[in-house]
């Protein structure tokens, strides 16, 4: 599959978690576990998805979705966000975000989401 997948998530065991079901489902994962070392990240392009949670320690999933899809580099990736206190309306119109899921989450609810995003099979 080589699809290559970056994960913005304070919470290591739900970090823990993610990056698992992904990886078992064939995605490359790249995780940080705070807004400041995503913002540092060096490959920003050649990434097939970003997955944001909303509430960082150092900032908010909703500030660097929008970052995201107004910086030339990136606004074409597409970008889920994540959040146990948000409503999914909101999120979407508010962060520009191509999808949403609401924590607690199934796991296969949330793969599902995560390949028809990349429309994968």
């Amino acid at each position: 599959m080589n699809r290559y997948i970056q994960l913005v998530e304070d919470d290591e065991d739900i970090r823990f978690i993610v990056e698992y079901i992904l990886e078992d489902s064939g995605y490359h994962v790249e995780s940080f576990p705070n807004a400041t070392l995503f913002l540092e990240r060096t490959n920003k392009t050649e990434v097939d998805l970003v997955i944001l949670d909303v509430m960082l320690p150092d900032g908010n999933g909703i500030d660097l979705c929008r970052a995201h899809k107004n910086d030339p580099l990136t606004e074409k990736i597409p970008v889920m966000v994540m959040s146990a206190h948000a409503r999914a309306k909101s999120i979407l119109e508010e962060a520009c975000a191509d999808d949403f899921i609401s924590k607690p989450f199934d796991l296969d609810n949330f793969l599902r989401k995560v390949k028809l995003i990349l429309n994968d099979k």
